[in-house]
């Protein structure tokens, strides 16, 4: 009943967007793609703040008394949410080779992307602990099989939040695995006709503890809810605007 309803706004938002001037509905896109950049670069650790991200982005301007690497985290983020966006437009799917060129865009200057790593790794606060290189493969194999079988068998909102919840849990990269993730998420929500959603720096305690229990007990509920949540809200930003305007 509640994703009937999801998708009765969905639709509401399809109907009536293109009564959005052009500057109107740019505006609305250039502030979520520097509310996604700044937020999901901070929770990875990048110390850049709201104003300075849409400062690289937006002027080009780099930031006195910040790494090189933070500046490349949020301007490689920018490019990468770009590239999925045009990804889209081509009605192009999502798949291995989407997943390593949106990981190498991601972590351009930074280390060698696209290359699943050999070695060991373990998440800072998890009690998860990822799949050693061998495993890994195998069940990146299964992963991408069920990325197609999944698009049958789950709504919308389910098939976006299994995709990340299931890839950050085989953590395939050495770095930029959350990264990542909440693209390919947004790669789904958007070719499923919904809005991107960014994940807030301030929910990032429950949100951690949902990807936790998916991973340590193939639980997705807690993780659906909180992506459905974020969905509902954005939609009803979007279209409280469309309705002002209109």
């Amino acid at each position: 009943m509640e994703y009937i309803k999801l998708l009765e706004k969905k639709k509401f938002y399809h109907k009536n967007k293109n009564r959005l001037s052009k500057e109107v509905a740019e505006k609305i896109s250039k502030s979520f793609d520097i509310d996604f950049t700044y937020n999901s670069t901070t929770i990875e650790g990048n110390t850049l703040t709201l104003i300075e991200t849409k400062a690289v982005i937006e002027d080009k301007i780099s930031i006195g008394g910040k790494t090189l690497r933070e500046i490349y985290e949020v301007v490689n983020h920018n490019k990468a949410f770009d590239y999925v966006k045009q990804s889209i437009e081509k009605s192009e799917e999502l798949n291995e080779e989407k997943v390593k060129d949106i990981h190498e865009i991601l972590t351009e200057n930074i280390i060698q992307g696209g290359i699943y790593r050999n070695t060991d790794v373990a998440i800072t606060g998890a009690t998860h602990t990822p799949p050693t290189p061998n495993e890994m493969y195998n069940q990146l194999k299964f992963f991408y099989e069920d990325l197609n079988a999944n698009q049958i068998k789950m709504n919308s909102i389910e098939l976006a939040a299994w995709t990340h919840a299931e890839f950050v849990r085989i953590h395939p990269f050495i770095d930029g695995n959350g990264r990542t993730s909440r693209l390919i998420m947004n790669y789904q929500l958007m070719k499923n006709g919904f809005l991107p959603i960014s994940i807030q720096v301030k929910d990032r305690l429950e949100y951690y503890n949902a990807l936790d229990i998916y991973a340590t007990k193939r639980e997705l509920t807690p993780f659906y809810n909180f992506i459905f949540n974020l969905e509902e809200k954005r939609l009803d930003e979007v279209n409280k605007i469309v309705r002002q305007l209109t």
